[in-house]
């Protein structure tokens, strides 16, 4: 494997020499506190913890950790600012948006290398993928915050109130897009929580949202562990609740929530199959496999973790893959040239390497390339497995990480039948040439997005969302904006 970290490789002698973004383009604070109605502010208790670099182990940041009593002065500071904020006219809300998305655009070089440092992920994924949608998104909903009456929800919709959004580590900044674009848009405040691990971008983005004159209040950053996650889901004051992570927090968020008056969005776990049939384009087959599971260390609720490759040419195939696999490069995730940077956490790197032994005990082949991690940080090399079975812990856990599953099927009948044999139903890829077979499997294949030819395709247009345990409800497009209206 081609890797940054082990220039010497006889195999290829065309290596590629580093080339680092600097760190030095972002300044990270010492600490932090809460941002709560406009103003950073200590926790009640006093209580910090600190959020590292999974590539090197280094503490990045001492950072607030909010209690009981800092989540009520959030989410009231948010009722406060809700009734100015929602009596705005929709062009005026729109402007701050705007405003927003051009302020991230700007600044879109220091929050790249933040979220590279603090996530994990590779600089070109934050730069060139993570920061263009989160400038998106905010432009996408800033359009619709003065047509909501052409929405599709009847005329004047209103929006609910004070939203409470708890978000992931493996796209820290996007999801925050996700959640704050379509609920300013429709006229609603916001209490965000962020992912422990990954704490540093939203209180970057408070920052933006000063530097938009964002009125006070209309968006809250609290930071803590699922304690914290858990007093702002429970807490009365809150109207809205929005969650994208795992499946087994999401159903303790429908318990706490069930016999409210709630409106609930979940956007949970996932085990894509990627379906390659023996008609379709090899080569970009294999760039989509890549990039289904290997994209972001395989950290996306939507990877395409299960293999399903026509029987008559899985050997080809396989082979194309190796060859692809062995270009791949792991190292430091500051460096351009990176395709696989760290784990977001040593519980997560624990867990991914839990899964990957039990593939091996349950008899399926486990196959690397050669490749020499850093000594330090938290990382794991790309692996796939054959011989899987669909009673294998690999093919029906969501591993949350760089390893690749691979079933085969002979017809399309069986492959539809093994892709739905999941409790999850987030997203699935058909590889063919033929239209009206990509036509004839979307419509079988249960998933909320279903990609032919392509993968892990992102628009703010395009509505995402799942079926069965990865969650109900759905973001992006008009659609998103349905969850954040009384309609």
């Amino acid at each position: 494997m081609t890797n940054p970290t082990n220039p010497t490789n006889p195999a290829n002698p065309f290596e590629y020499a580093p080339a680092p973004e600097s760190r030095s383009v972002v300044e990270i604070a010492p600490s932090y506190g809460l941002f709560i109605d406009g103003e950073f502010a200590e926790a009640a208790d006093g209580k910090v913890f600190k959020t590292v670099s999974p590539a090197t182990e280094e503490s990045l940041s001492e950072v607030a950790h909010a209690g009981a009593e800092d989540v009520d002065r959030a989410v009231r500071a948010a009722r406060k600012a809700f009734g100015k904020w929602s009596a705005l006219p929709g062009a005026e809300r729109a402007k701050y948006l705007f405003r927003i998305a051009r302020i991230v655009q700007e600044r879109s070089r220091e929050l790249a290398v933040l979220e590279s440092l603090d996530n994990g992920k590779p600089i070109r994924e934050s730069r060139d993928v993570d920061l263009p949608l989160v400038a998106a998104h905010f432009f996408y909903y800033a359009g619709w915050a003065d047509k909501l009456d052409y929405a599709g929800y009847g005329r004047d919709p209103r929006p609910l109130g004070v939203a409470g959004q708890v978000i992931p580590w493996n796209f820290p900044l996007l999801m925050l897009a996700w959640k704050i674009a379509p609920a300013l848009a429709a006229g609603n405040t916001v209490v965000l929580k962020p992912a422990e691990t990954t704490p540093l971008s939203a209180l970057f983005f408070a920052d933006v949202c000063r530097q938009a004159g964002l009125p006070r209040g209309v968006v809250n950053i609290v930071t803590g562990d699922g304690s914290t996650g858990a007093e702002l889901v429970a807490h009365p004051g809150i109207d809205k609740v929005a969650f994208t992570g795992s499946t087994e927090v999401g159903k303790a968020i429908a318990r706490t929530v069930a016999g409210t008056e709630k409106k609930v969005t979940l956007e949970l776990g996932g085990k894509a199959a990627n379906i390659v049939f023996d008609d379709a384009p090899i080569d970009q087959a294999v760039e989509g496999i890549v990039s289904g599971i290997f994209f972001n260390q395989g950290h996306v609720c939507c990877a395409g973790s299960r293999l399903l490759v026509q029987e008559s040419i899985q050997d080809e195939l396989l082979d194309a893959l190796k060859r692809r696999m062995r270009t791949l490069r792991v190292g430091d995730p500051l460096d351009k040239n990176t395709d696989i940077g760290a784990i977001n956490s040593a519980e997560q790197l624990a867990r991914i390497r839990t899964l990957a032994d039990a593939g091996e005990a349950e008899g399926a082949e486990r196959w690397a390339p050669e490749c020499a991690l850093p000594s330090s940080g938290y990382w794991f090399a790309p692996t796939l497995f054959t011989g899987v079975t669909q009673a294998h812990r690999i093919a029906r856990e969501e591993i949350f990480g760089p390893v690749l599953s691979v079933l085969t099927f002979r017809t399309p009948q069986e492959a539809v039948a093994k892709a739905n044999n999941t409790p999850y139903g987030l997203s699935a890829g058909i590889w063919t040439e033929k239209g009206s077979r990509i036509l004839w499997m979307a419509s079988r294949l249960r998933a909320g997005v279903v990609w032919s030819n392509t993968f892990n395709k992102f628009d703010p247009a395009s509505p995402f969302g799942g079926y069965k345990e990865s969650g109900y409800g759905r973001e992006g497009g008009r659609h998103g904006l349905e969850a954040y209206l009384d309609v």
